[in-house]
């Protein structure tokens, strides 16, 4: 049986259209007789307005699955306090009027019990030996005071059914724990009435009882059993749909942002493995001349205008005698070839030769 449906038949379904675009469009459809909103209880898609809307905080908590289930346990045993607690009242009410007019209840049972005992006698049922009969001599040769404090006691009992009732029926948590310390401790009274003698009556409320305070210890997970009270709630947010589309979403948003680190990194892989190393930072001037209209300096050329252009190579100066001849330099051709020829002669013992002079 799908509780969650039953649930919905029996309240209606309930929606919820949240604030967060990204839930928005998770919990909604486009049908063709219009915008449809998922159910938050049985998780079918209902034409219509939701019936609610706003922060996903905010959403209602609704009971599905087992939780209406446990919800239909709880208020039929609400029910039965309340039957009690209806049949205790009576006879705290019928007690309290029975120890303020006894007299004459007596008087009136004096009257009526000679004819009375004839008419049991004639059926067939031993007067001397009936149970009610006894409790009704016991009840007016007891004192008025006692009468009263019977009444009383009763009375409380009838309110404390009333309170497990209100308590389990409005699904609360302190009516669980009520239910469970109330119902405990009437338990060793029953099972003394039990070995006195078993009946019927006894034993059935004797299991309804003892059903109780189980089912609530161990289903409601009361007094820290099965991980207590943190459990309970984190099994509640499991079975919730709003809770459930939060932690799905939650979860493609951190595979989304792992995929692009993931790209991220292989194609920082590549790059390394092909060995392309990051393009250099450009020097101040290699962009450009500072200024906006500043022409770029010539790339090369002679220091004055009519000056003829360096030789490719410097002549080959003669060694002086005994020693090998010099080889060419071969290092790269310096800016002032000139200069250059001058000092290798001086280095090897011969007189520079007369500088050029440039011919105006």
């Amino acid at each position: 049986m799908d509780w969650s449906l039953l649930g919905c038949g029996a309240s209606g379904h309930v929606t919820f259209a949240p604030d967060e675009p990204a839930l928005r469009d998770r919990l909604s459809t486009t049908a063709r007789e219009g915008p449809a909103w998922r159910c938050l209880r049985c998780g079918t898609f209902v034409i219509g307005e939701p019936t609610a809307s706003g922060p996903a905080a905010s959403a209602p908590r609704v009971r599905r699955g087992d939780q209406v289930r446990s919800a239909l346990i709880l208020r039929i045993f609400a029910v039965e306090r309340f039957l009690r607690a209806l049949i205790v009242a009576a006879l705290a009410i019928a007690v309290w009027r029975f120890s303020v007019s006894r007299l004459s209840l007596e008087q009136a049972y004096h009257q009526a019990l000679p004819p009375l005992k004839t008419l049991l006698r004639d059926l067939g049922f031993s007067v001397d030996h009936s149970k009610l009969l006894g409790l009704l001599h016991e009840a007016f040769t007891a004192n008025s005071r006692t009468l009263g404090f019977i009444a009383i006691g009763l009375g409380a009992y009838a309110v404390i059914e009333i309170i497990e009732g209100v308590g389990l029926w409005l699904l609360k948590r302190w009516g669980e724990y009520f239910a469970v310390i109330a119902t405990s401790l009437g338990l060793p009274y029953e099972i003394y009435d039990l070995m006195n003698k078993v009946t019927v009556l006894r034993l059935v409320a004797f299991v309804i009882n003892l059903g109780l305070v189980l089912y609530l210890v161990l289903a409601k997970r009361l007094f820290g059993v099965r991980g207590g009270k943190k459990a309970y709630e984190a099994r509640l947010r499991s079975e919730s749909i709003l809770d459930a589309e939060l932690a799905a979403l939650a979860a493609e948003q951190e595979v989304a942002v792992e995929q692009e680190v993931a790209v991220e990194q292989e194609a920082t892989a590549e790059a390394a493995a092909q060995g392309t190393p990051a393009p250099p930072p450009e020097p101040p001037g290699a962009a450009g001349p500072p200024w906006p209209d500043a022409e770029a300096p010539a790339d090369a050329g002679p220091p004055w205008p009519d000056a003829e252009a360096p030789a490719a190579a410097a002549p080959t100066v003669p060694s002086a005698p005994g020693e090998a001849p010099a080889e060419p330099d071969t290092r790269a051709t310096p800016s002032n070839p000139v200069t250059t020829v001058a000092s290798d002669a001086d280095e090897a013992g011969v007189p520079p030769l007369p500088r050029r002079h440039p011919t105006r």
